[in-house]
């Protein structure tokens, strides 16, 4: 850009020189190379600062990979590269076998585990009657032993009661108690699996509820659909392929369509003048002699060169060597890049601020001047 400002002022002077016929010597020319120093100069410090250029812009978009969420074969793609697609619209299918296997097992098992809670519930039933028929034999084989033992102790050696008998009395009643606790056991342990509940479902219900959810789950993601509008590029997706749940290897690159922006990479000192809102143009390699208008939509506020990460690893001292740039993003009025070329072309952007606003008009002559060279090189 400053190359051009020169060659222009060089091609002026050369031009004047020959219409005025201005003699070529030791003061003309002197005042010529002076006189571009000081014009030249002061216009191009003047414009740089206020008016900040960048050579290095490109559109930004951002692509979705695309996994499915369960491994599996492919077995359909419905998907065509460079064709636009709705939010919903299928993109591939896995082979739904195995999932549907395993959905039939859970369902089995689920209403197996639905017959057991009135199984369980006629188990502790069961079990209470058998805690009081166990309690009836204690009272009974306890007043048998209590009275034996009352006879025993009143008549003393005249007692109608042996020892022996005594102690059958004792040993029966021992035995009853030993019952009788073992009934409560019995009955506490089919209680607790009886109530055991999660919201008011049996708790092996519940758990293989969840797992059968699970199953359904697993199986729509057979499915895999667009999770927006866009389109796929570059698919080499085709049936047969094993298909795995993995981030670093996706299937299919998908680029919604949403708002993209022109990002230039400005000097840091260009921060003193740039704000939001702020006119700019931008030209494109791919469009020579255009110039596209639009605005500063936003100054990032963070540079890469900066960045540091907790990896166990000491920063090098490089790092601080790298000054970078500030990156700007570029909204284009409407959306005529987006529309007409395709995602990520590059180009360059020229921003003009409020200050000496009479200078952008060189700023403006130079910009459209760059876009016709692009007719010779890129």
């Amino acid at each position: 850009m400053d190359l051009l400002i020169v060659l222009t002022y060089t091609a002026c002077c050369i031009a004047i020189f020959k219409i005025f016929h201005i003699p070529l010597n030791k003061w003309t020319v002197p005042t010529a190379v002076l006189g571009g120093v000081f014009i030249v100069g002061g216009l191009v410090l003047l414009m740089n600062y206020n008016h900040p250029y960048t050579p290095y812009a490109k559109e930004m978009f951002v692509s979705v990979p695309i996994n499915p969420a369960v491994r599996g074969v492919v077995t359909e793609v419905h998907v065509a590269p460079n064709v636009p697609l709705k939010k919903g619209d299928v993109l591939f299918k896995l082979d739904p076998t195995p999932f549907e296997a395993v959905v039939m097992q859970k369902r089995a098992a689920l209403a197996a585990a639905e017959l057991e809670v009135p199984q369980l519930e006629a188990a502790w039933r069961t079990a209470k009657a058998s805690v009081e028929l166990a309690l009836a034999d204690r009272d009974r084989t306890k007043s048998a032993f209590d009275r034996y033992d009352k006879g025993q102790r009143q008549a003393g050696v005249d007692s109608p009661f042996s020892e022996l008998e005594l102690d059958n009395r004792r040993q029966r009643y021992l035995a009853a108690e030993a019952q009788y606790t073992a009934a409560k056991s019995e009955e506490l342990r089919v209680r607790l699996a009886y109530e055991s509940n999660v919201d008011g479902v049996n708790t092996k219900v519940a758990g293989i509820r969840a797992e059968l959810d699970k199953a359904l789950y697993e199986l729509e993601q057979t499915v895999v659909y667009a999770p927006s509008d866009g389109i796929v590029t570059q698919m080499a997706l085709r049936p047969g392929i094993v298909a795995v749940p993995m981030p670093l290897r996706s299937v299919i690159s998908f680029i919604p369509n949403e708002e993209r922006y022109m990002a230039g990479a400005f000097w840091q000192n260009s921060l003193l003048r740039l704000k939001e809102g702020d006119t700019a143009e931008v030209i494109l390699d791919a469009a020579p002699g255009q110039v596209f208008s639009g605005t500063v939509a936003k100054i990032l506020p963070a540079m890469a060169e900066g960045e540091l990460q907790s990896t166990g690893s000491l920063m090098p001292s490089r790092m601080l060597t790298l000054p970078g740039r500030v990156v700007v993003l570029i909204k284009v009025d409407n959306n005529q890049i987006s529309q007409s070329f395709p995602a990520g072309v590059s180009g360059e952007i020229a921003i003009y601020t409020e200050h000496f606003s009479h200078v952008a008009v060189m700023r403006k002559v130079l910009v459209r001047m760059q876009g016709w060279l692009n007719y010779l090189f890129h």
